[in-house]
Order: C-alpha cells, then structure tokens, then sequence
C-alpha cells in the first residue's frame, strides 16, 4: 500500500476541521444513529410481510400492493441527492432529526389513510425521510470517528442488518395478531424514538462550509466516484436478485413452509450481521479494495454453486448465511471508498448518491430476476446464475476503478 502523497484536485481537499472531529465518543454516537438504521430498515423489509393483510384491507392485488415497496425505493432513489443537497448547510443534528420526522409522519398518514391512492403518496413521504436519515447517518459517523470511520460506518450499517433480524420479524408478527396498520404504528414508533434520542445525545456537529452548486455537483464529475456508484447498482443488482425471490429459489429445499422460509431469512439476517461486523474492522486495517475483490469472488462462486445446493434443507441453510454474510460485507467498503474519494463537506451528496444506488437495484433485482424467472432456460433453479453474472461485473469494475493513488492512501 503506497504512503506517497498524491496531488489534491480542489475536490479531493483535506477534510474541513469544522466537520472531521475524530470525537472520541464516536462509538457511543455511531449507535444512536444506527436505532434511526433499525427503524428505516425495519419499514424497507416489513411490508412484504404484512402484503396479503394489506392487500385484503385496501381492497387491491398482491401486485398493487407490492407497489408499495416499488413507490418507497424509488422515492428513496431519487430524493436522497436532491435532500442532501437542499440540507447541506443544516447543522446534521437537524438534518437527522427532521428526517426521523418526515419518516414518522409519512408512516402516520400510511396507518391512517383508508384508501390505496394516500397510502401510496405515504410512502413517497417515508421513502423521503429515511433517504434523509441514512445517508446523513453514515456521512455524520465518518466525521466523528475520523481514522476509524470504516467501523463507524458498520456500526450505523448494524441498525440495518438487525432489523433483519428482530425488525422485521417482529413487525410481521404484530401484523398478523394486530393487522398491517398495527405494524406501521411500531415502525412510527421506532422512528419517533430515534429522532428523540438523536436530539438529546448526538453533539450539534455545524454545517460543512457553504459549497456553491458547481462544488456540490463537483463528484458527479469523478470517474472514481461514478466508478463506486456504478459497482454499488451492479453487485446490489446480483445480491438482492436471490434474496428477493428466496421463496422461490429455495422452494426445493422449504417445499413452500412458510416456517422453513422464515429460518432462511434469520439465518440470513443474523449472517449479515456478523459479516457487516467483520468486515468493519477488516476494512480498517486494509483497503475497501483489497476486502471487496475477494468478497466478490467468493459470492460469485457461491452463487454459481448455489442451485445444486437450495434442492435440501440441510445445504440450503449454510448457503443462505454464507450468501448472508458476504452480501453485508460489501456495503460498508463501499462507503468506505466513496466518502474517502471526497472532502468531509461532501461526503453527505456522495453517501446519498451512494444509498440512490443502492435502492436502484433493489428495483432493478425485482425487474431483472422476474424476467429471468418467465425464461423457461433460467427459471429459479439457474436464477443464482444470473446474480453470480453481476457479482462478477461488479468485481470487474471494483478492480478497475480502484488502482488510484487516492484511493490507495485512503
């Protein structure tokens, strides 16, 4: 790893002293921002198991319901740049509070509304407020733990793995003994109660210098940056193709018990959780570089191998946290590399920029897998492959953006 100092474009700046505090009560912080995390992951991953209640109640299909989802990544797609961009001169308290805001209140209305029309524009408010809240979330974590930004991000990144894991499963639970709206009141809840404890315990950390548009838009123009962004749709693409139609991918190995389902989605869960942990301190100690291409060789394999392996319940299981472990290493390198490519006053654009990606290929994995599904050649038993086809481009450009001096030294 070099240690010679390359040349600073007016982008690539020293981080601003009035942001870049290296507080030392980072860890303390970094977990008061991941229960705003466990809340928006919680109503990302809740709603497909209240869909049926849902769909009953407002009277429509399971497809229009499942529109639900498709309205909040989207809105969480394109809101987050423009949000972070319109509050870039906000103290980041205030950002992350008024986002907890907008979340809760787009849930409210979502409890509340008796027809289908309001509770889709609900989501749009939601899906505005957690793109909001994460971006900033991460962006604030990497300010206040300086040099040990990479584990302060994978602590922020545990709020969204846990929600896997107690979350969602709890939600859907309320839902099924209370109905859906039950559950979006728990979702309120959770954000109400991080937005309150954000405001008591995380420092008022003031807003990075005024920027001017051309300065803020400046990243768009980094091919390292657009080099990120790209490998974050393409391998989240691949990653979420399984993982979205687990229950048909795995219906060899569950034969449709929803029970057999639910333990492949907490193995899967508590896997991530581990994995994001892991990865956080490996990402300190090496390059995101030098973590990612091996994680994205090794998914890649596992997906290849992947459809001999769903046909049992015994294999199935070790493969889905394996697939667990290493789909959740990915994303803290990956905000790693791309706040490093930045000065501190941008690092809220990019991380926005980068969780626009992420969301991106939630809706594009939806796409891609259903299409895979209707071709009689792929079908679920070779639908791992095409993940494994977008791990391996992903791997690519990982490894072809990254041999940068910036990048190097970061």
């Amino acid at each position: 790893m070099s240690h010679t100092p390359a040349a600073r474009t007016p982008a690539q700046a020293a981080p601003s002293p009035a942001v870049a505090t290296g507080d030392d009560r980072w860890r303390t912080h970094a977990v008061v921002l991941a229960l705003g995390t466990f809340a928006v992951g919680t109503d990302a991953f809740v709603i497909a198991g209240v869909l049926p209640d849902i769909a009953r109640s407002l009277r429509v299909g399971i497809g229009d319901a499942g529109q639900l989802v498709t309205v909040f990544s989207i809105a969480y797609a394109a809101l987050a740049p423009v949000l972070a961009a319109l509050t870039a001169r906000w103290s980041r308290r205030t950002v992350l509070v008024t986002a907890m805001a907008v979340f809760a209140l787009g849930n409210v209305v979502t409890a509340l509304a008796p027809a289908y029309g309001l509770v889709l524009a609900s989501r749009v408010v939601a899906g505005a407020g957690a793109a909001m809240y994460t971006a900033n979330a991460s962006a604030t974590a990497a300010m206040l733990a300086g040099k040990e930004r990479a584990k302060a991000i994978a602590l922020v990144m545990l709020g969204l793995t846990s929600s896997l894991v107690l979350g969602a499963p709890l939600g859907t639970a309320i839902g099924t003994g209370l109905g859906w709206r039950a559950t979006i009141w728990f979702v309120t809840v959770l954000g109400v109660l991080a937005g309150l404890t954000i405001a008591l315990r995380l420092p008022s950390i003031r807003a990075p210098r005024p920027a001017g548009l051309r300065q803020r838009l400046a990243p768009l123009a980094d091919r390292r940056v657009l080099g990120v962004l790209a490998a974050t749709v393409v391998v989240f693409t691949g990653i979420y193709i399984p993982s979205t139609y687990v229950s048909v991918v795995y219906r060899p190995a569950t034969g449709g018990d929803g029970d057999r389902v639910a333990i492949l989605l907490l193995v899967f869960g508590v896997a991530a959780t581990i994995g994001n942990l892991a990865v956080g301190h490996l990402s300190h100690h090496f390059t995101p570089r030098r973590v990612l291409i091996p994680v994205l060789l090794l998914l890649t394999a596992l997906f290849v191998l992947l459809p001999p392996l769903r046909g049992s319940f015994v294999t199935a299981v070790p493969a889905v946290a394996v697939s667990g472990a290493l789909s959740f290493s990915v994303t803290t390198p990956q905000q790693h590399r791309i706040i490093a490519l930045v000065p501190a006053e941008q690092a809220p654009l990019v991380t926005s920029l980068y969780q626009s990606s992420l969301y991106l290929a939630v809706f594009l994995a939806g796409g891609v897998g259903a299409a895979g599904l209707g071709v009689r050649a792929i079908g679920p038993g070779r639908l791992p492959w095409v993940a494994a086809a977008f791990v391996l481009a992903a791997m690519v450009i990982v490894w072809a953006t990254g041999r940068r001096p910036a990048e190097r030294d970061a």
